[in-house]
């Protein structure tokens, strides 16, 4: 092809312009259902040497060009990442991440590290929001420590899917509790009635080759007083991190800390029962309490340290309960009252699997190594467990109760 005069910048920006909104109809009709081929084409109009990369100042006209879809946080926020670049280029896969709503390490980081500041106000001082969007922005700033994640989370939060996990694994065990309640005519420390270890969701050691007891057993209650305290701190704490992590990083944490706290005690106090889901409950809060500690200048939520003493003092009051009830003389000898090994079972996984997820929001866990190291660490204390349960009891030829 022959060489063309370079046309000016005022020529050059308008065809450009131009190019784009030729290219939307185009892309349109042949788009797949996938958004990121929709986004190849754009990517590849400005690239036609294919070399992986295109201009910040065509990435500057891209978005310009889609300021309509954007909310002016991501926007601005998409600008600073083009700004940070000191090579004046983007590659491709950061450009379908960020036109996907999607956030990538390098995103993160290329945002901290650039030289553009976020110039607007904080979304702490934005007026005029209604009860909803305060509702959202007092989550970002509950749960989130940097002002760049609150604006992301503040502009890409819909409420689809809801927080359905904490609420629906919250209200399962309130049902379960009325039923045990009305059938054993008993709400406070129901785990004294002489029928109430024979629930089938009970971990007994006796019974402990029911596996579906050692995840079960957080459905059973010792009383009003041990689900109240459990419930509150499940919607407190575990709905607003539901709402900006997920219910499946959220679930994840909370399943394994209940997991977690059934094995701790099928080997630390291995003739116990277990009951309450004390184990997945610490694995929130005790999460969401280290996050804070380990981002404390960040963290923006109102009277952080108060707030801090208050739930450490009410796990500090349910670990006491539990302790108190594990070595009071048992209403139904052999058997003692239930085991408090699965709350420190829950923190263990808190302070560890928790706090690898909390830190790090839309982030990909699987390009976290430390995500992989604590993984593994839990999966070796599994199969340990597992086999600490085979061959542990016989061998040590332990008096466990007689089956409820």
């Amino acid at each position: 092809m022959g060489e063309h005069p370079s046309p000016g910048p005022a020529v050059a920006a308008c065809a450009e312009a131009e190019r784009i909104e030729e290219l939307e109809p185009e892309a349109e009709e042949r788009r797949p259902a996938a958004p990121e081929d929709h986004w190849k084409v754009l990517f590849d109009q400005f690239d036609p040497g294919n070399t992986g990369y295109i201009s910040t100042g065509k990435f500057r006209s891209l978005l310009e060009s889609h300021s309509s879809k954007l909310d002016p946080h991501k926007r601005e926020v998409l600008l600073a990442l083009a700004d940070s670049h000191a090579d004046g280029q983007i590659c491709y896969q950061d450009f379908v991440n960020l036109m996907s709503n999607k956030r990538s390490n390098s995103f993160r980081q290329a945002i901290l590290q650039g030289n553009r500041r976020l110039c607007s106000k904080a979304l702490l001082e934005e007026k005029g929001l209604n009860l909803s969007q305060r509702l959202i922005r007092h989550v970002a700033y509950e749960t989130l420590p940097r002002e760049i994640d609150r604006k992301w989370y503040y502009d890409s939060y819909t409420c689809c899917p809801p927080p359905w996990f904490m609420i629906t694994v919250t209200v399962l065990e309130v049902a379960f509790f009325l039923y045990n309640g009305v059938s054993l005519d008993q709400f406070v420390l129901q785990v004294t009635h002489p029928r109430y270890l024979k629930n089938s969701l009970v971990y007994h050691p006796q019974l402990r080759a029911q596996a579906w007891r050692y995840l079960t057993y957080i459905f059973m209650h010792a009383g009003i007083e041990h689900l109240g305290l459990n419930v509150v701190l499940q919607l407190l704490v575990g709905v607003p991190l539901e709402m900006v992590h997920g219910a499946t990083r959220i679930g994840l944490v909370y399943v394994a800390g209940v997991v977690a706290g059934s094995l701790a005690v099928s080997v630390a106090d291995m003739t116990a029962p277990v009951v309450g889901s004390s184990g997945g409950v610490y694995a929130l809060v005790s999460a969401h309490l280290a996050n804070i500690v380990m981002n404390w200048s960040g963290m923006k939520c109102q009277f952080k340290l108060l707030r801090m003493a208050v739930a450490l003092i009410c796990m500090s009051m349910e670990f006491g309960r539990a302790v108190w009830l594990r070595f009071h003389p048992s209403a139904y000898p052999p058997c003692p009252h239930p085991s408090f090994v699965a709350h420190l079972g829950g923190v263990a996984v808190g302070i560890t699997l928790g706090v690898v997820v909390l830190r790090n929001y839309e982030q990909r866990l699987q390009d976290q190594s430390l995500w992989w190291i604590f993984v593994t660490m839990y999966m070796v204390f599994v199969l340990f467990a597992v086999f600490w349960n085979i061959f542990a009891y016989s061998l040590l030829d332990l008096k466990l109760p007689p089956p409820p």
